[in-house]
């Protein structure tokens, strides 16, 4: 007398056996159907298409001026208040300008060079809080697209 838990395995071997089997076949049929590569070949254009026009929408060049401007405000800002003797803010403008600059690199290193070592470092602790935002914002920019 067989085992119920042999049936059931034997069973489930010859469901999972048939499953596979159905995946392959309609797998190749697709594959062999000329309409289903004409429809992938469409697809991949349109999404190729869509990227470029993506492109063509970061450089605007009235949103390019406008980041330009907010940048520029934001270091004379950081500028006047380091002037005042307030570090903070100071510091809290210039990371701004560093969150919109487009080579924050070499930002880093004018500022390395004309910044006090203090206010420098201040500004160094404040580069992972920068790059937080700026991942939120380019999260935030792509899921409002």
């Amino acid at each position: 007398m067989p085992c119920v838990r042999t049936v059931l395995g034997l069973l489930a071997a010859c469901g999972a056996i048939a499953f596979l089997g159905y995946c392959i076949y309609f797998d190749r049929s697709r594959r062999g159907d000329p309409a289903f590569k004409r429809r992938l070949r469409e697809k991949r254009r349109a999404q190729q298409r869509k990227a470029e026009g993506r492109g063509a929408q970061l450089w605007d060049p009235a949103k390019n001026e406008k980041l330009q401007e907010f940048f520029l405000q934001e270091v004379r800002m950081g500028e006047l208040w380091l002037s005042r003797g307030e570090h903070r803010m100071g510091v809290e403008h210039l990371s701004n300008a560093l969150l919109v600059c487009g080579q924050p690199q070499e930002l880093l290193k004018v500022f390395k060079h004309t910044l006090p070592p203090k206010v420098f470092e201040m500004l160094l602790h404040k580069i992972p809080l920068i790059c937080q935002v700026s991942t939120y914002l380019s999260l935030l920019n792509e899921h409002c697209k």
